[in-house]
């Protein structure tokens, strides 16, 4: 089903839900870690909400590919992030889950869409812009950190 999210907003309205999202940490040759400036102007890891009858791994790889236009493959679990809650300008709610992967780039070419995806960037862990939510931000440092297969 397209656009799990609307579909469930159009059930529930603007109340609290749970929803389940992937991300994706990716490095270059400098081990630096790439990220995403999203439509807000605040940046993040590529990744996004999973779609029903995706698994985890399915929606990191489909997010990364849409959002960067790199295929990447799944090296391990990063970790998973549950206790972390949301309330977006429109006024939904929602208490989001991240299953966070460690991938390598495998083939495609860096696209920026200007909607979703105002830039794409690598940056060295010690010196990252602004990150969006502090979800990502334990992500991020989880990782810098050597922190693997972390539950939060």
């Amino acid at each position: 089903m397209p656009d799990y999210v609307k579909y469930l907003r159009n059930m529930v309205g603007k109340r609290e839900v749970m929803l389940v999202a992937s991300c994706c940490i990716i490095q270059n040759e400098s081990k630096d870690i790439l990220l995403q400036q999203r439509n807000n102007g605040k940046w993040g890891l590529p990744g996004g909400i999973m779609e029903l009858s995706e698994s985890a791994e399915e929606a990191a790889v489909r997010e990364v590919f849409e959002e960067t236009g790199f295929t990447v493959e799944i090296d391990y679990l990063q970790g998973v992030y549950s206790k972390y809650f949301a309330e977006y300008k429109n006024g939904d709610k929602a208490q989001v889950i991240v299953v966070a992967f460690c991938a390598s780039v495998k083939s495609g070419k860096l696209k920026i869409d200007g909607k979703e995806t105002l830039d794409i960037k690598y940056f060295n862990a010690n010196k990252l812009p602004e990150i969006f939510c502090r979800q990502h931000k334990d992500i991020i440092d989880d990782f810098a950190a050597g922190k693997r297969f972390c539950i939060r």
